[in-house]
C-alpha cells in the first residue's frame, strides 16, 4: 500500500514537472518567438490542469511555477532596496550632430582603439532590474533615483515575457545575474484596459507609458496581471558566474535563456553605420504594436566600455537619439486604397483634419489588411494618430472606449481599385499586391517615381501632367516618355509650347543619367539608391548584370540573398527584357565607369565628409552625393566640426553661416568639381 502512494505521488510530481516544463516551453514560443504551436484554449486547460495538481498539493508547489505568477498576496506598501549596479540615465540628443560629436568624443578618449556599435529600440515604457540568483528571479526593482529603487518583485512576477526561473540552454546557470530592461504595454492592450475603465467608470491612461506605470504601483499582483505588461531586455547589472567580452554576446546569451531583448542591430562598424540602421528603425517605428520614442547607441566592447567611463549622471559610452513625436485624438471618415508602383495596395486612412505640430493633418497610412484588422480599426473610429518627424502620419491605436456601435469594420478590397484586377498576398508576406502589369495606378507611380530627383530627374514631368499622359492612352510605358513629341505635350491642359519644349530636352537629357540613376529608377523591388549603385559599380554596364547568375549577385558585399532574387527575376522577366531593349533603342546610356564606385586609393574625397547646401546649377544633390559617396567620402545633412568641407549652391541658408563660425572650408560649385577630376577642373 505505501508502495502504492509512492508510485502515485511520484506519478503526479512528474505530471506537474511535465505541466511547467510545457508551460514554459508554449509561454516562450508565444511571447518569445511570437511561434505559438497551441492554440489559446489549448493552453488554458494545461495551465487549469497544473493549478488543480498544485491545490490538491500544495506540499508540491514552488515559487518558479507558471501558477505562481498570480498567487501572492497583495502587500502592504513598497520597501526599497539598493541597486548593486546604479541604474544611470543616458543622455540623449535629436541632433545628428551631436551623435557624431558623441562618436568623435569616444575615439579621442580611446585613441588607438577603434568603436563599434550597438544600435537599439528606445522602448518607451517604465526601466526595470531583474535580480536572479543560481536562475531563480528573486528581486525586482524600479529604476527609483538610479541608487535605490522600489521593490516590484510581486507585480514583475506577473509578466509573462520574464521568466521566473532561466534555463540553461548549453550554458552554465550563472551564480548571478541582473538583466536590465523596459516594462511596457502594447497599443492593443492599452486600447482594451481604457475601454475596460470606461466602462467601470475609472480613469482613462493618456498612453502606454502611463499605464505601465499606474501597473507598476498596484499593490495586488493579481490587479496588475490583468493589465498584459510585457517586458524587453537591454542591458545587465551585477554579473557572477559569466565571462562575456561585449554586449552583443550578452544578448544572444539572455536570448539563449528565454528572455526577450530589444530590437537591435548587429555590431556596426562606424557611426554612419550606426545612423543608417537608426534610420531603418525609425521608418519602421509605425509599424510596431508597441511605443518607442528614439534609438539607443552603444558601444559594444566590454572593455572600451570601461575605459569611457562615467561621469555623475550617465555612462559616456551610450547616447540615446531620440524624434520628436506628436499626438492628436481625431476620427476616421473613410478608408481608402492606393495602388504604389510596384502593385501594393496600401490603405490610407481619410480623417477628420487634426492639427499636430503645426500642420493639418488629414489622411495617415494604415500599412496593410493585417495591421487594420490587429488594431480593429473601423470607418468612423476615433483614434490616435501620431507624427515623428518626417514620417508619415499614422494610426496608433484606437479609443475602444469612445466608441458608438455605428461604426464600421473595413473590408480589405479583393479587387484592384484601379483596374479591378486580380490581388495576390506576398508569399510569407503582409502585403497584398495588384498583379496586372497594365495596371494604369502602377505605371502612374512607376513613371512619378522614374521621374523624381533621386532618380532620372525629369524636370516638368509633375503628378498632373502624368496622370494626363496614361489617362488619354499617350503613355503606356517608362520607355515611350522617350517617343513624345513637344507638339504632344503642347496640346494637353495647362501646357504651352515652351513648357513642352522644356520637358522634351529634360526628358533627352536624363538619357545621360548613367547606370547608376537607370537602376534606381526602374523601381526593382528591393533596389534603391544604394544597391543601385553597387550594383553599377560592380558591372559598369547593363548587359554584363543581366547576365549575372542569382548566386554571383547574391556575394557582392552589400547585396545579399534578397535583393539578389529580385534583380535576377526582373531581367530574366519578359517585361524587364523587354523594357530594357526599349531603353536601349531610345539611347539611353547604361553604362558607368567601373571604379567610379570603387573607392580611389587618390581621391582628394576620400575620407573627406561633405555638407551641400543651396540649390545646385549643374548636377542635383542626389546625384552630389552619390558621387562623393563614389570616391570614398561622406556625404551629411549638418555642419558639425567633423564637417571638412561645405558646398555653396545659390540661397544657401543657415547651414553656411554655420560653417563659417566654425572655420570650415567653404567650396562653390566650380572648386567641387574641381576635386573630382583635377586636370579638367569641371568634374563633369
Amino acid at each position: 500500500m505505501a508502495m502504492d502512494k509512492k508510485d502515485n505521488k511520484d506519478s503526479v510530481e512528474n505530471r506537474i514537472e511535465k505541466l511547467r516544463a510545457g508551460i514554459e516551453y508554449h509561454n516562450r514560443k508565444y511571447y518569445i518567438e511570437d511561434d505559438p504551436e497551441i492554440s489559446d484554449l489549448e493552453f488554458d486547460r494545461l495551465m487549469q490542469e497544473l493549478e488543480d495538481l498544485e491545490r490538491q498539493n500544495p506540499a508540491m508547489v514552488t515559487p518558479e511555477s507558471p501558477t505562481q505568477r498570480v498567487g501572492g498576496q497583495p502587500v502592504a506598501g513598497f520597501s526599497q532596496s539598493s541597486h548593486t549596479v546604479p541604474m544611470l540615465s543616458i543622455d540623449n540628443t535629436y541632433s545628428e550632430e551631436e551623435v557624431r560629436e558623441f562618436d568623435a568624443r569616444i575615439r579621442r578618449w580611446l585613441r588607438d582603439a577603434v568603436p563599434r556599435y550597438i544600435v537599439e529600440q528606445k522602448i518607451d515604457g517604465v526601466s526595470a532590474s531583474l535580480r536572479y540568483e543560481r536562475g531563480l528571479l528573486k528581486l525586482g526593482l524600479s529604476r527609483g533615483d538610479g541608487r535605490r529603487g522600489d521593490d516590484i518583485t510581486h507585480n514583475l512576477r506577473t509578466v509573462r515575457d520574464i521568466p521566473l526561473r532561466i534555463h540553461p540552454s548549453g550554458h552554465a546557470v550563472p551564480e548571478i545575474l541582473e538583466i536590465r530592461g523596459e516594462v511596457y504595454m502594447t497599443n492593443t492592450e492599452l486600447s482594451r484596459l481604457n475601454k475596460l475603465q470606461a466602462d467601470r467608470g475609472e480613469r482613462i491612461f493618456a498612453n502606454c507609458r502611463n499605464a505601465t506605470a499606474g501597473s507598476l504601483k498596484l499593490l495586488d499582483p493579481a490587479q496588475c496581471a490583468l493589465r498584459g505588461l510585457r517586458f524587453f531586455a537591454y542591458g545587465e547589472g551585477e554579473l557572477k558566474g559569466i565571462d562575456l567580452s561585449c554586449h552583443n554576446a550578452f544578448l544572444r546569451l539572455l536570448m539563449d535563456f528565454g528572455v526577450p531583448v530589444v530590437r537591435h542591430s548587429g555590431v556596426l562598424e562606424n557611426i554612419d553605420d550606426a545612423l543608417n540602421f537608426c534610420q531603418d528603425l525609425l521608418e519602421k517605428r509605425d509599424t510596431f504594436d508597441y511605443e518607442t520614442d528614439g534609438i539607443v547607441i552603444k558601444v559594444n566592447d566590454f572593455a572600451q566600455r570601461e575605459t569611457l567611463g562615467t561621469t555623475s549622471k550617465s555612462p559616456r559610452w551610450v547616447m540615446a537619439y531620440k524624434v520628436e513625436l506628436w499626438q492628436a485624438s481625431t476620427r476616421i471618415r473613410e478608408i481608402n486604397v492606393q495602388v504604389g508602383k510596384t502593385g501594393t495596395l496600401t490603405p490610407v486612412a481619410e480623417l477628420e483634419t487634426v492639427e499636430i505640430a503645426g500642420t493639418k493633418v488629414s489622411r495617415a497610412n494604415l500599412h496593410n489588411a493585417d495591421e487594420i484588422s490587429r488594431k480593429d480599426i473601423r470607418i468612423g473610429d476615433t483614434v490616435i494618430v501620431e507624427k515623428a518627424g518626417k514620417i508619415i502620419p499614422h494610426v496608433v491605436r484606437v479609443e475602444l472606449e469612445k466608441r458608438s456601435g455605428t461604426e464600421k469594420p473595413y473590408r480589405f478590397p479583393t479587387k484592384c481599385p484601379t483596374c479591378n484586377g486580380e490581388v495576390a498576398r506576398d508569399e510569407g508576406g503582409v502585403y497584398i499586391r495588384c498583379i496586372n502589369p497594365s495596371c494604369p495606378a502602377q505605371l502612374k507611380e512607376r513613371l512619378r517615381f522614374y521621374a523624381s530627383r533621386q532618380a532620372m530627374d525629369i524636370e516638368g514631368l509633375g503628378p498632373a501632367l502624368i496622370d494626363q499622359l496614361v489617362d488619354r492612352g499617350i503613355v503606356g510605358s517608362l520607355t515611350d516618355l522617350y517617343t513624345l513629341t513637344a507638339e504632344v505635350l503642347a496640346g494637353l491642359d495647362r501646357m504651352g509650347e515652351k513648357s513642352a519644349e522644356n520637358i522634351i530636352q529634360a526628358i533627352a537629357t536624363s538619357k545621360n543619367r548613367g547606370l547608376t540613376r537607370v537602376l534606381t529608377a526602374l523601381g526593382i523591388r528591393h533596389v534603391g539608391e544604394h544597391n543601385a549603385a553597387l550594383l553599377a559599380g560592380e558591372f559598369g554596364d547593363i548587359d554584363a548584370l543581366m547576365e549575372a547568375p542569382v548566386d554571383f549577385l547574391a556575394q557582392i558585399p552589400g547585396v545579399g540573398p534578397i535583393v539578389a532574387e529580385s534583380v535576377f527575376k526582373f531581367f530574366r522577366s519578359e517585361a524587364g527584357i523587354r523594357t530594357i531593349e526599349s531603353l536601349k533603342q531610345n539611347g539611353l546610356d547604361m553604362t558607368q565607369d567601373k571604379t567610379t564606385h570603387s573607392l580611389s586609393t587618390d581621391s582628394a574625397i576620400k575620407g573627406k565628409t561633405f555638407v551641400l547646401t543651396g540649390a545646385m546649377e549643374t548636377f542635383g544633390r542626389t546625384e552630389l552625393e552619390e558621387r562623393i559617396r563614389s570616391q570614398g567620402g561622406k556625404a551629411t545633412s549638418s555642419v558639425s566640426r567633423n564637417t571638412d568641407y561645405v558646398v555653396a549652391g545659390s540661397n544657401p541658408g543657415s547651414k553656411l553661416d554655420k560653417a563659417k563660425k566654425l572655420g570650415i572650408k567653404i567650396l562653390n560649385e566650380e572648386e567641387f568639381y574641381t576635386m573630382f577630376n583635377p586636370d579638367k577642373g569641371d568634374g563633369k
